[in-house]
């Protein structure tokens, strides 16, 4: 299956996986997807991922992360910004805050895929890949 977009590939299989209520899913892997799936780790959106590689470009297993009490997921929203068609560039002054810092940007910038957070203090910006609350 050819994809033409596979940063919101990505975001749907996680959404996905989050509404059927699974607990473990793999993705096909790149070097992107591997660092935003590093970044939602660190923030504290998923519970464990692991890198398997292959003759291609390998695989991702995530275990998603929900709620103990109401078994709801963790991650509220997930929502591409920029998109092959229609590219979303911000300077580090126009950066959005995602509701009010409790959700996160991830911005594809020159020193790498990074949070907005990050590239505030790197003083970078970029292209807005999506938002995540």
């Amino acid at each position: 299956m050819i994809v033409t977009d596979p940063i919101a590939d990505y975001l749907t299989r996680i959404r996905n996986a989050q509404i059927a209520g699974h607990r473990m899913l793999v993705i096909p892997g790149s070097k992107m997807k591997r660092r935003i799936t590093e970044i939602l780790y660190d923030q504290g959106f998923i519970k464990k991922y692991k890198f398997e590689e292959d003759d291609k470009s390998g695989q991702i297993f995530i275990a998603l992360k929900y709620n103990p009490l109401t078994k709801e997921p963790v991650i509220k929203k997930m929502q591409r910004v920029s998109t092959p068609g229609l590219r979303k560039y911000f300077s580090v002054d126009k950066l959005p805050k995602v509701i009010n810092g409790y959700g996160i940007a991830i911005v594809s910038t020159s020193k790498g895929v990074m949070t907005e957070k990050e590239a505030r203090k790197e003083n970078v910006g970029g292209e807005l890949l999506c938002y995540v609350y």
